[in-house]
């Protein structure tokens, strides 16, 4: 008996730890930090939070109705489309769709086995890789309503040319050292989605006549909605911490500025420090405000969305660690010409 209670303690305890939601778990932290360490800035933090979550409400409601409608409707299927055809066409496509999709890794780990299973061409998969994590409707609505609709249209413009940087280079390259052989073994069909084959059939535009796909719009809107609300919580929480305790001149002697130097810089840090897509969106917010360089915002997203866990393996599990190493290459390449292009633009927009 002694022995059972021994060995089943520890094994209850990482059940727990891993049936707790860590986004959760991280506010509930702060909040509880804030109350023992500074009682004073609790509510301010409380408040900064809420309010910040009564603006967005509108903008994320229009999102995870919109995501929910693309996936009753079967929509993904349309992606299947853009890998057929040249091989060039097949990387525009790839990227725009990559650029534009709103399905999650979970989906587009067994949708790129499949492709791969049947010989697409590893330059049209490595477009929609890069293009895929940086954008996609709620992306778009977040970015939009906290860093303004002309950084959120630079970042879906910078989504799609770091595909086309990587699908052309992949063309160019596909029988150099790098590119020849590119996976670890011959892939399967099927994953944790339950994804059969890549997004086949038809979409069904008027979901609503179909009771299973009204019970797939209800899902995807209830769990899209609780995925933004857990993390843009997390978020604020974060931001309002950082506007009072992070000294501005820090940040703006680090990141702000001109030149080349912030832009490199906020790659850098933005690969590591990338947590999730939406919690970044406010990060990046807090840092503007505290004199981070427009390009490095921008780099800093493209860096991180492209190399965060999620996305990267995706592309690990798939493909040979060289192949992977091009992978994150291209992506930082792909950051920093979208940071130096954002920092001659965003004057220019104002």
């Amino acid at each position: 008996m002694a022995d059972t209670q021994t060995h089943g303690t520890p094994g209850g305890l990482g059940q727990i730890w891993r049936r707790t939601d860590k986004a959760w778990l991280a506010s509930a932290l702060i909040l509880l930090g804030l109350m023992l360490l500074d009682p004073a800035q609790l509510w301010p933090s409380v408040g900064f939070a809420a309010g910040a979550l009564g603006h967005t409400a509108p903008i994320i409601l229009v999102a995870v109705l919109a995501i929910g409608y693309l996936k009753a409707s079967g929509a993904e299927a349309t992606l299947a489309r853009a890998f057929e055809g040249r091989e060039t066409r097949m990387i525009v496509m790839a990227a725009v769709l990559g650029g534009l999709s709103p399905f999650c890794s979970c989906e587009v780990i067994p949708f790129i086995a499949a492709l791969l299973a049947v010989g697409t061409p590893l330059s049209a998969v490595m477009a929609f890789w890069l293009a895929s994590p940086l954008m996609d409707p709620a992306m778009f609505a977040v970015t939009a309503g906290s860093l303004g609709l002309p950084f959120a249209v630079g970042k879906t413009i910078a989504a799609v040319g770091v595909g086309l940087l990587g699908g052309f280079v992949a063309m160019l390259a596909k029988r150099s050292p790098v590119f020849a052989d590119p996976l670890r073994e011959k892939p399967k069909v099927g994953g944790c989605c339950g994804v059969k084959a890549p997004f086949s059939g038809r979409p069904v535009w008027k979901f609503w006549t179909d009771a299973e796909r009204r019970d797939t719009f209800r899902e995807a809107v209830t769990d899209n909605a609780l995925f933004l609300l857990k993390w843009l919580v997390l978020a604020y929480l974060i931001e309002s911490l950082m506007l009072t305790y992070v000294p501005a001149d820090w940040i703006a002697g680090l990141l702000g500025g001109t030149g080349f130097m912030p832009i490199l810089l906020g790659a850098v840090v933005g690969a590591p420090a990338y947590l999730n897509g939406y919690a970044a969106v406010q990060l990046v917010d807090g840092l503007l405000t505290q004199g981070m360089a427009p390009g490095a915002a921008m780099s800093f997203v493209v860096a991180g969305g492209v190399t965060c866990i999620p996305a990267a393996v995706a592309v690990w599990a798939l493909v040979k660690p060289r192949v992977f190493g091009a992978y994150v290459g291209l992506a930082m390449i792909g950051a920093l010409a979208a940071g130096v292009a954002w920092s001659l633009a965003a004057p220019t927009i104002g």
